[in-house]
């Protein structure tokens, strides 16, 4: 059983803004003249669009803070309203989680399992379901221009979707970007992410753009403040130019290192910013790293991850159940296998 988000009204677009074309007035006769040679009428003044967008955007922003401020939350928004679980991996890969290592139809038979078993745990906050598909995916060798990353096919894009769509969940799609930039990377998933089901995660483990010569998985990576900032913007932007709910970004942590300068994140109401405990382990190790990274330097929504292959070994440790992850303080809102 599978459920879905209500539909919900969302922020209007931009509006259409536009300059008045210049004149100037000779001092003789008080006409306007655009040239004293061939007296020919002035055209139009050139418009500087990104400035207008930049308006615009600053103006969205001040109405979705009004809207915020009235009634909590704006339109449409899936949080806190909502506990968010996730199958985590890639579909074209049976060793990057749960999302991609079963056959389809069994892989959605036991998230169903899983879904039923947080409703149970926690019966007063809705769950909605979600397929989180590493769509940018840090890579062993450099390819042709020396990212070290690689996109998905638009076939396997579109599919996972379309599973997504199916089932009644939303789908994230989560960016490794290796020796890119989000800067370069985000532009690349902008068609999909106009579909209001379809929200993003970025991974620090994986951006190593300051880290020349390292290869993904030799050192832990990292992302600061101003890169997450980033990210929010482009989404705010494909919220307010889209009149879409707001989209959730998770951001993966397990290290302070992974994300410097968290105080200096700006968050948008357009935006709902989840910091997600990636580490994997013993219980006692996972819940004390959720506490330092991600309670204790609070940014907005937190999040858990579960891994299916990992956290049970060795024994006697075991996969944490929901009760014991609904305990943690504060209660995680988005919750992943892997």
């Amino acid at each position: 059983m599978f459920f879905k988000l209500p539909c919900a009204a969302a922020l209007g677009l931009l509006a259409a803004l536009a300059l008045p074309a210049c004149h100037t007035t000779t001092p003789e006769t008080g006409t306007t003249s655009a040239n004293a040679a061939d007296d020919k009428p002035a055209g139009p003044a050139p418009v500087d669009t990104v400035l207008l967008k930049r308006q615009a955007m600053r103006r969205d922003s001040l109405v979705a803070d009004s809207i915020a401020k009235k009634n909590g939350q704006l339109p449409g928004a899936i949080l806190p309203g909502h506990r968010i679980v996730a199958f985590y991996g890639n579909i074209r890969s049976k060793g990057m989680g749960i999302l991609g290592r079963e056959p389809k139809e069994q892989m959605f038979r036991k998230f169903a399992g899983v879904l039923k078993e947080w409703q149970a745990a926690d019966p007063k906050l809705p769950v909605q379901a979600a397929l989180h598909n590493v769509t940018i995916t840090a890579q062993g060798t450099a390819g042709k221009d020396g990212k070290w990353r690689l996109m998905n096919s638009k076939a396997t894009i579109n599919e996972v979707l379309g599973w997504a769509k199916e089932h009644n969940c939303l789908l994230f799609l989560d960016v490794q970007p290796g020796h890119s930039t989000l800067q370069a990377e985000l532009p690349k998933l902008e068609e999909y992410l106009k579909d209001p089901i379809v929200h993003l995660g970025i991974d620090p483990e994986f951006s190593l753009a300051t880290m020349p010569g390292v290869r993904p998985n030799q050192r832990i990576g990292t992302l600061d403040a101003k890169d997450v900032n980033f990210t929010i913007g482009f989404l705010a932007r494909i919220v307010s130019e889209n009149k879409l709910p707001p989209k959730v970004l998770t951001v993966h942590r397990f290290t302070r290192k992974m994300l410097s300068n968290y105080k200096g994140i700006k968050l948008d109401p357009r935006v709902q910013v989840v910091m997600h405990m990636d580490g994997h382990g013993d219980p006692t190790l996972k819940k004390d790293s959720y506490q330092a990274y991600v309670a204790n330097e609070m940014v907005q929504y937190t999040g858990f991850k579960l891994f299916y292959e990992y956290d049970a070994r060795p024994k006697p440790h075991h996969i944490m159940t929901a009760s014991e992850v609904i305990a943690l303080k504060p209660s995680p809102l988005y919750v992943q296998y892997q």
